[in-house]
């Protein structure tokens, strides 16, 4: 089931007047697509933070619109780390949709009791699915991966209907050996063999040479 988003449609627009408005909880938005008009919407900030929350992707809309939208673009302040404005696409339920995924790893990893080491080459992949299907994120299982061995995007399960635009070949996950580099003991110095000198005995020899 789809998140619900609460929308009313805004006739401002100004830097000013949007900062004004995302002050007060308000979130600038953009709904386009399917060839109709661009519309331009207030989000409730609150609700919007707990859909991204739990990595949600399709919502309904309701209030001033009643539509299923796709979260395509989330723009953020680098600074604050606050929304600044958010892009919203038109779907149907069934439309094939590409988007990105994180692909969440389940272990732990079988070459990790082999003295091994997991690396994620990659942290998420892009399918084609349909928008009524399209999954929080994706989980690939890594029990039985091994020592010398990787993991291919090709294994990750799918949602019914949904197949891969990331090449099925691309490795997710790999377990390496941890190789430890021995350091070459130190060379003796050039002076080796050469007496150290005892600071003591130099002044008892410089005093012998003054009587």
């Amino acid at each position: 089931m789809a998140d619900i988003l609460n929308v009313e449609k805004r006739n401002e627009t100004g830097t000013a007047r949007m900062r004004r408005l995302r002050n007060a909880g308000g979130i600038p938005a953009v709904l386009y697509g399917h060839g109709q008009e661009n519309i331009n919407l207030v989000l409730n900030g609150k609700e919007l933070m707990s859909v991204m929350r739990h990595s949600g992707h399709i919502v309904q809309l309701q209030g001033a619109l009643d539509e299923s939208a796709l979260i395509k673009d989330v723009l953020w302040d680098n600074v604050t780390q606050q929304v600044l404005h958010v892009d919203l696409n038109r779907v149907d339920a069934t439309e094939l949709i590409e988007i990105a995924l994180t692909v969440d790893l389940k272990g732990p990893a079988k070459g990790i009791t082999q003295g091994g080491v997991l690396n994620q080459i990659m942290h998420d992949v892009e399918i084609r699915c349909p928008a009524n299907r399209i999954p929080e994120k994706l989980e690939l299982k890594i029990f039985d991966l091994e020592v010398g061995h990787s993991m291919r995007a090709k294994e990750i399960p799918l949602p019914e209907g949904a197949t891969l635009v990331t090449s099925p070949e691309a490795i997710i996950v790999q377990c390496t050996i941890i190789v430890v580099e021995e350091v070459e003991p130190v060379a003796p110095a050039a002076t080796a063999g050469i007496e150290p000198e005892v600071i003591g005995k130099k002044k008892e020899d410089e005093a012998a040479e003054k009587k």
